[in-house]
């Protein structure tokens, strides 16, 4: 969640706190660009792929997706 709230602050320039229950899209106020901008951040900084077809839809769901290809 850490690694994730610092790419959103330095990224996206969000402010407030991060919960893994919050909707990336509707909660973050992600359009297009910035969806991708996170997407690709997160890559970078934990040096995985998230796949374009995954069902995320929360920031649980990310963590868990970086969580999968770190542990497998």
């Amino acid at each position: 969640m850490a690694g994730i709230a610092e790419v959103a602050r330095t990224h996206l320039e969000w402010r407030g706190e991060l919960r893994p229950e919050m909707k990336l899209v509707e909660d973050l106020e992600l359009d297009s660009l910035k969806a991708l901008t996170l997407a690709l951040e997160v890559e970078n900084r934990f040096r995985v792929y998230l796949d374009e077809d995954g069902d995320l839809v929360t920031i649980g769901d990310l963590v868990a997706a970086i969580r999968r290809q770190l542990d497998g």
